[in-house]
């Protein structure tokens, strides 16, 4: 199945809710007033609308402006939310034509894959536009860090394991004299947000022994023009995590990567051919300064609590992406797998 993200409602809610009862959606996972773990399952399906055929079909949650879109009359995957009661619009479109189905759900932390009690997405509030399984989207780009030491090449293919949900996407990096490779994907335009709740699984194989440090980001375009650049990294060199920064202007930037005390984080202690959760929650003011809140590794939360000017003067168009980047150790080569990547923004 072939999911893609829009980034702006195809047809306005508003329109779809007008359809009268006997258009054709069919949900028949999850049931309405049902209370789920997320991911879950959604299965619908939907083979004419207004009478026309239906080319595609699509969900969002509550009054959120992005719809996760899939061409093909049928919806059976996982997709994940944030805590708390929601409506669940499951959509088909023909020519000229929306459908609609709404499902009441009530959303609990957890995931069927480990325990995780410690996880705290109930940050996100019920209004935040959510962006689901970003690792299935194509769009991902690879490049070398030129950054950083030595050199380095990335690959990326979407896999059926491992997988938690069905699918994964697997990333293999290649590098010399401890190069970085990092992996990029924009999937918005919206440059109003100020707060992000970032939510992913990762699996390591033993090639993990080769990883200095894995980096989680989110780049985002303010309204003043001005990029704001987010990041968390599993410091193998110090084993704490630590944050992007930066320590010059905006004009005349100067990245660095500050570690935070009282946190632990190893790449290479991960434990292997194993799913681990990393969420982290962070925001900005209108100045471009980042508040680093928490970070949460298999629901172990570290709290970070520390304010940096995070801006750049990039000459960016409008844009939010998310960058995954590997470090290496030497000359090697190493594969990461990542699934069920959720950004929320408010």
């Amino acid at each position: 199945m072939k999911t893609l993200r829009v980034l702006s409602v195809v047809l306005s809610l508003s329109a779809a809710v007008a359809v009268p009862a006997w258009a054709g959606v069919t949900v028949t996972s999850p049931a309405n007033q049902d209370q789920v773990s997320s991911p879950f399952k959604l299965s619908a399906s939907a083979t004419s609308c207004g009478s026309q055929n239906v080319t595609a079909m699509g969900y969002s949650f509550d009054s959120s402006a992005d719809t996760t879109l899939i061409k093909s009359q049928s919806i059976d995957e996982s997709i994940s939310g944030p805590s708390g009661h929601h409506t669940l619009h499951v959509k088909a479109w023909g020519k000229g034509s929306a459908c609609v189905a709404d499902v009441a759900i009530d959303i609990v932390s957890g995931d069927s894959s480990d325990s995780d009690s410690g996880s705290d997405s109930a940050i996100v509030p019920s209004s935040a536009a959510s962006v689901s399984n970003l690792d299935a989207m194509s769009g991902w780009s690879a490049t070398h860090d030129d950054g950083g030491p030595g050199s380095s090449s990335g690959s990326m293919t979407v896999v059926s394991s491992p997988s938690i949900s069905g699918s994964s996407r697997e990333f293999v990096t290649e590098f010399s004299n401890s190069g970085d490779e990092r992996y990029s994907l924009s999937f918005s335009d919206n440059t109003s947000a100020q707060n992000f709740f970032y939510d992913g699984w990762f699996y390591l194989t033993s090639s993990s022994i080769h990883i200095a440090n894995l980096e989680f980001d989110i780049n985002q375009t303010m309204s003043d023009g001005d990029t704001v650049m987010f990041g968390i990294i599993c410091d193998g060199y110090s084993g704490h995590f630590a944050y992007t920064a930066n320590i010059g202007s905006a004009a005349n930037p100067r990245p660095s990567h500050i570690t935070k005390s009282g946190t632990s984080c190893n790449p290479r202690d991960w434990t292997q051919d194993k799913w681990h959760h990393l969420e982290a929650y962070y925001s900005h003011d209108d100045s471009g300064y980042i508040t680093y809140h928490a970070v949460w590794l298999d629901g172990t939360e570290y709290t970070i609590n520390e304010t940096v000017l995070g801006k750049y003067d990039l000459g960016w168009g409008p844009t939010i992406n998310t960058q995954f980047q590997v470090d290496g150790l030497g000359s090697s080569h190493a594969t990461v797998y990542l699934a069920n990547l959720n950004v929320s923004r408010w």
